[in-house]
């Protein structure tokens, strides 16, 4: 109660200074809302080319969003919460004078304001596919109340488009979102760019190979679990990493990197030499690129994994629970592209064995990236650009 409560006064304050905000004339600028900076900074970039007369704000959802968003020198960034007064003001001001906005993420202001009419509302998402449930579609719902599951379906209704790489991501769009098929837009999702273009390739390698010089000429694995809540992410995944060490050759490491939103140091033994904690590593594309195998659960990171055609393992150890709780869109044996363990005796026979079969890949990779092709942050960008210039 008392929490709906809280929810109820902040989304009424937005609300008022959004309205008084919506007074001021409106300008020929883009705010982009950002939890996740890739998307943003793939488009960005090409925007600076096609849009060079127009004006882009940043609003970032958490201090580390908004450092990665200043490290690049995009531009005026705002740290968008109510604990940075000013900031937060000024980004209410941006958002009511705006004329194009972009979303990269479930914001839940969204639920107390409306655009003025002309207003173009472009959702990025953070992911090129999904396994687990989210939106309409989220376990949760049930435990909800009447009230948030109207803001949930306030908030949706305000995405009046949609970009995706797939027509498999389509799909879970119309029912996360219960958006309808002219909303969808096939530009692919920019933050694959990097995947397609070879230099671009070779000078983050480099980079990250200035930064750990260790892993250069190395057999890397990378664990990627997916965020849990509640702990670091390491505490509970029942991985045993002395008994994986003995499965692993003498030219391989093993690179752990948790979730953005797990603010705790992972829990790893000391295996110097072996193990290396990359969690602080901004970039997890960037780290794909040097990867020769991944190993992960529910993330969606395999879909973007899979360009790189090389072979992935699923370590899905709370499987049961996790879909009870969260949900699942298909079948996850069927959907995964790559062998189960529940496990770490499990995963470890697998690594033993180390025999994959990458076909099975190619044809997950087909199924999910259909419309990323390289070029999808540029046409982004170009759509962004006509808008402002209608």
């Amino acid at each position: 109660m008392i929490r709906e409560l809280a929810i109820s006064f902040y989304l009424m304050l937005f609300s008022l200074l959004f309205r008084i905000s919506s007074l001021f004339q409106q300008q020929k600028k883009i705010v982009f809302c950002v939890s996740f900076p890739e998307n943003t900074l793939d488009i960005n970039e090409k925007l600076i080319k096609t849009a060079a007369n127009s004006r882009s704000i940043f609003l970032a959802t958490t201090a580390q969003t908004k450092k990665l968003l200043e490290e690049k020198q995009i531009g005026e960034v705002l740290d968008f919460t109510p604990r940075k007064p000013l900031h937060f003001l000024t980004g209410i001001r941006h958002l009511a004078t705006a004329k194009v906005v972009v979303l990269d993420n479930y914001f839940g202001f969204l639920s107390s304001i409306r655009f003025k009419p002309n207003v173009k509302v472009l959702q990025i998402w953070h992911a090129a596919g999904a396994i687990k449930t989210f939106g309409l579609k989220d376990s949760s719902i049930q435990s909800r109340t009447s009230k948030a599951n109207q803001r949930f379906k306030a908030v949706y209704s305000q995405f009046q488009y949609v970009i995706t790489g797939s027509h498999e991501m389509d799909t879970i769009f119309h029912e996360a979102f219960s958006i309808q098929e002219q909303q969808i837009i096939h530009t692919g999702i920019p933050r694959t760019d990097i995947f397609l273009d070879e230099a671009r390739k070779n000078e983050t390698i480099k980079k990250i190979y200035k930064e750990y010089p260790q892993f250069e000429n190395k057999r890397i694995v990378l664990y990627a679990p997916t965020f849990r809540g509640g702990n670091n992410g390491m505490t509970n995944a029942q991985l045993d990493l002395p008994l994986l060490k003995t499965k692993l050759s003498d030219d391989t490491i093993m690179l752990i990197r948790l979730h953005p939103s797990i603010k705790e140091k992972a829990d790893i033994p000391e295996m110097d030499g072996i193990v290396y904690d990359v969690s602080q590593y901004p970039y997890i594309n960037d780290l794909l690129l040097i990867t020769d195998l991944l190993i992960t659960d529910y993330s969606s990171i395999p879909f973007e994994y899979s360009f790189m055609r090389r072979p992935m393992v699923f370590f899905p150890y709370d499987l049961e629970s996790y879909a009870k709780d969260r949900g699942f869109w298909t079948n996850y044996e069927n959907l995964v592209p790559g062998p189960v363990a529940y496990t770490t005796e499990e995963l470890a026979i697998i690594l033993e064995k180390d025999s994959y079969d990458l076909e099975r890949v190619e044809t997950f990779h087909k199924r999910w990236n259909e419309y990323s092709t390289g070029k999808a942050s540029e046409n982004v960008a170009a759509l962004i650009t006509k808008w402002l210039n209608d």
